[in-house]
């Protein structure tokens, strides 16, 4: 057969038939993108749907509900109030993040500053850090219920609940200070070391500085998840709803505890407006741990 331009059967030179490959090859990526793009779209729709069916049912549901003697008034059985509720998580952010930060943080610098990321203490350390950071909140609450309020005698108390609650936030504060503080360049370090500095003035005066953003972001999320804790609180420090703490040694309830309690005991237009004043708070929390994290990563641009 004598083979001419017009025949069907031609056969294609090796360029030709890699140049069809390469064709046939960029229309299947293209395909695969919209394919993926699309379903990357419908994904992030489905979520954010989700996110504000939650938020606009609980705005709808407690919103008309929440007015100055729920907030701020003294409880009755009549008209319940969240003031004791208030003081409570207040107290209970006090005790965990004084307790969680200083060791949180210089467990990260001795980490990062002061050990070899190949040292076997160093894996252990992480590997204990990581699998903390993975433990059920109601196991926490079980320990802390043993540990604090039958073995120590701590009883029901807000003590009990913060330190419990600070060990459960130490993995996120170690690790989001690790990595910031990892993300500092090496540079930084050794041109505070040739002009003299101790390794301990450099890490006061360098690197923590150049890490604030970071570390005040790891802060502010981890008393994002002290306010919205309930099974560890549950087991430590009670739940006494009618009456504001004294002292830190005092039973107490925290907002989040208090969605619980109406939600069960009959009290559905307080759960909702609780539920609000949560929803609103940690809202306001994840807004303001970015807003800190841009002010201070702006002043390390302009330190750098």
């Amino acid at each position: 057969m004598i083979i001419t331009p017009h025949n069907k059967n031609r056969i294609l030179s090796p360029a030709e038939r890699s140049d069809a490959f390469a064709r046939r090859k960029h229309k299947r990526q293209i395909f695969k993108y919209y394919v993926y793009k699309n379903i990357a779209r419908a994904s992030l729709a489905v979520s954010l749907a989700a996110l504000v069916s939650v938020i606009l049912f609980i705005l709808i549901r407690g919103l008309p509900y929440i007015n100055m003697q729920l907030l701020f008034g003294e409880y009755t059985s009549d008209e319940p109030s969240l003031k004791p509720a208030i003081i409570g998580t207040l107290y209970i952010i006090l005790i965990s993040v004084s307790i969680a930060a200083p060791i949180g943080i210089g467990s990260a610098i001795f980490l990062t500053e002061y050990t070899n990321s190949k040292n076997r203490l160093v894996r252990v350390v992480r590997v204990a850090v990581e699998t903390l950071a993975g433990i059920p909140s109601i196991v926490y609450g079980i320990f802390g219920y043993l540990v604090f309020v039958v073995a120590l005698g701590f009883r029901y108390s807000l003590v009990g609940g913060g330190i419990t609650l600070a060990i459960m936030i130490l993995p996120v504060i170690v690790r989001s200070t690790e990595e910031s503080l990892i993300a500092v360049p090496l540079t930084l370090r050794e041109g505070s070391f040739a002009l003299g500095s101790s390794k301990v003035r450099t890490i006061f005066s360098v690197v923590l500085p150049c890490a604030a953003s970071g570390i005040v972001t790891s802060l502010i999320l981890a008393i994002g998840r002290v306010i919205s804790e309930s099974a560890v609180l549950l087991m430590t420090i009670g739940m006494v709803i009618n009456r504001a703490p004294d002292n830190f040694a005092s039973p107490g309830t925290s907002l989040a505890l208090n969605v619980y309690y109406f939600g069960s005991h009959g009290y559905p237009r307080e759960a909702a407006a609780t539920a609000v004043v949560l929803l609103v708070l940690v809202m306001s929390i994840n807004v303001l741990a970015t807003v800190l994290g841009k002010i201070f990563g702006k002043g390390e641009l302009a330190n750098g």
